[in-house]
């Protein structure tokens, strides 16, 4: 039997706060736990498989996590390759669970980013965890310095324009105007975008992603089980993952990750760029979705931005992106990929009111972890309606 068609998101929770200093990143986790679960009509006792991570979680992470939740689960996975891990960790739970190796798999992040004062994004590592860093680190690289390099380099390539780069957060605000949980909902414009203050040429304020607190749950399971929960389930069509890096000094800037595990997720699915409704994407800055958008195929490269212009990633375009708001206006709580996914379900549900896409029935949820233009991680999920 393949793995493709046979698996389920079965429960989803995203947790309300965004500012939280009364609040631990386990409590959040466990709350979060506790709301996905219920969503479907599982209970903790139910669970037998637990994959997390978070900004601080360890080696013995996972293991913490099971004492804290006092669960017992045959089956751990504490990967942590960035914002993408729980895109990721779907996929890993997918493989565990066809493979028979738990049955109920729970997904989980928490994390007090904003309440901590956790400043994000403003450093590269050092040469000693990240043999990457000791070539980038010396020369003061930040962040946000490498995301500004990949736009630099794609204005440079196709002529790609500021104004078309503030359309993706334009188009974010106006979808997290629609969601009373978005931490920013007061709607923007392009010139709001380019008037705001630079903080790497050529990346304005606005073209950075918010920090704020928050996590999320997502429980995996079989479609055959699912199927007798609460929920409606959402399948998981196909998957992939995928890394890149600077391949030993010779460094593409414009390719990224998601095209390997995009194209990966596509074959698998046996569908098509046409007949994908929505999408939720990493967007650590408005580049990060130009040039992914680019790299799983939606359109050529350095077609980006024409294609991000116009409408057409808002709702009621032709591809609607992040209709939560994303990192740029919703929440971003140091590691966003779980809200991809549960965005994602939501969306195939039915669930998310105003800021529902109309018939969505096949979606796609890519997750960016580590910094492009220097060393990344991809993990794609196609997601559809049983």
């Amino acid at each position: 039997m393949s793995l493709a068609g046979s698996i389920a998101i079965a429960g989803v929770h995203e947790h309300e706060t965004r500012w939280a200093p009364d609040k631990t990143e386990l409590q959040i986790m466990a709350e979060s736990a506790r709301g996905a679960l219920a969503d479907c009509g599982l209970g903790l006792g139910d669970v037998d498989g637990l994959f997390a991570a978070s900004m601080s979680m360890g080696a013995m992470g996972t293991v913490s996590l099971s004492e804290y939740l006092n669960i017992k689960p045959r089956y751990l996975d504490g990967t942590n390759i960035g914002g993408s891990s729980f895109v990721a960790h779907v996929n890993h739970a997918a493989a565990a669970i066809h493979a028979g190796l738990c049955e109920v798999a729970l997904v989980l992040y928490g994390s007090t980013a904003a309440s901590n004062a956790l400043a994000i994004g403003t450093g590269m590592g050092g040469g000693g965890r990240d043999p990457n860093g000791a070539f980038i680190g010396p020369y003061g690289m930040t962040t946000v310095g490498s995301y500004a390099l990949v736009a630099q380099r794609h204005m440079h390539l196709y002529g790609t324009r500021s104004e078309q780069l503030a359309e993706i957060s334009v188009a974010m605000r106006k979808h997290a105007s629609l969601n009373p949980n978005a931490k920013m909902r007061k709607p923007i414009s392009v010139d709001d975008v380019l008037e705001s203050r630079m903080i790497s040429d050529p990346l304005h304020l606005l073209d950075c992603c918010i920090i704020s607190d928050g996590g999320g749950a997502v429980v995996v399971t079989s479609l055959e089980r699912a199927r007798d929960l609460a929920k409606a389930p959402v399948v998981l069509l196909g998957c992939g993952e995928a890394v890149a890096h600077q391949e030993i000094g010779s460094p593409d800037l414009l390719t990224l990750a998601a095209k390997q595990s995009g194209e990966h997720a596509f074959g698998m699915a046996g569908v098509s760029h046409d007949d994908v409704d929505f999408c939720t994407i990493y967007d650590s800055f408005t580049i990060t979705v130009l040039a992914t958008l680019e790299n799983l195929g939606f359109c050529k490269p350095g077609e980006g931005g024409d294609f991000v212009s116009g409408g057409r990633i808002a709702l009621g375009g032709a591809l609607p992106v992040n209709p939560d708001g994303g990192g740029l206006s919703n929440n971003h709580p140091g590691m966003r990929g779980i809200f991809l996914v549960i965005e994602a379900t939501r969306q195939l549900r039915g669930e998310c009111g105003e800021r529902q896409v109309q018939g969505a029935s096949l979606g796609l949820a890519h997750g960016t972890g580590g910094t492009i233009g220097a060393l990344h991680s991809g993990a794609t999920l196609i997601l559809g309606r049983d």
